[in-house]
């Protein structure tokens, strides 16, 4: 057996071991209440800025909500003038000048065109013109010696673009020249039923 100063020579007791690697371990719960704190510092900014992205969030969603409600907003409010122009114009309209009339209508219409114009809306000017089907819906075909082959003959109602892309096309009429050749053919093929 041991003796007891053998015992504490290869064990030696806490005392004995403060000395150098007390300051140490001292050290090291200095170091470790350091960063508990920066940790619960750290988590507390994670906290807040959850809270932020979740308060951005909901006001970036309103703000889109009242944008789309509130877009044609300057639009409408231009537009105004010309329901105005109308009304002045549906007054007057129980007099005998026709003309006059239609020439008040006419400006009306070209002030609304303009308006437009300033949102971006433009027409679509197609009337003997050559018929593109990225800009036109052909309505119907006629036979027209006057006009040439796949030539817009009329415009049954105006296309627009918006900004450059197509907002409504034009609905036209379209030149179709059958050949000779092709009616013989087809008023045989109708007599042979």
């Amino acid at each position: 057996m041991k003796t007891k100063k053998e015992h504490i020579a290869k064990h030696p007791p806490d005392e004995v071991i403060a000395g150098g690697e007390h300051s140490e371990i001292n050290d090291l719960k200095a170091k470790l209440v350091d960063k508990e704190k920066e940790v619960a510092a750290n988590y507390d900014k994670y906290l807040r800025t959850v809270a932020e992205l979740d308060n951005y969030k909901k006001r970036a969603a309103k703000e889109k909500v009242d944008t789309i409600k509130y877009s044609n907003e300057e639009l409408i409010r231009d537009i105004l003038p010309f329901v105005d122009s109308l009304d002045r114009a549906l007054e007057h309209a129980g007099g005998s000048d026709v003309e006059a009339f239609k020439d008040g209508i006419k400006l009306i219409r070209e002030q609304l065109l303009c308006c437009l114009k300033k949102y971006g809306l433009e027409r679509i000017e197609s009337a003997g013109l050559d018929f593109d089907p990225n800009f036109h819906e052909a309505m119907m075909q006629i036979h027209s010696d006057e006009h040439e082959e796949n030539k817009i003959v009329n415009e049954m109602a105006k296309g627009y673009l918006l900004n450059g892309r197509l907002l409504r096309p034009s609905k036209v009429c379209v030149c179709k020249k059958i050949n000779k050749e092709n009616a013989v053919c087809e008023k045989i093929a109708d007599n042979g039923q």
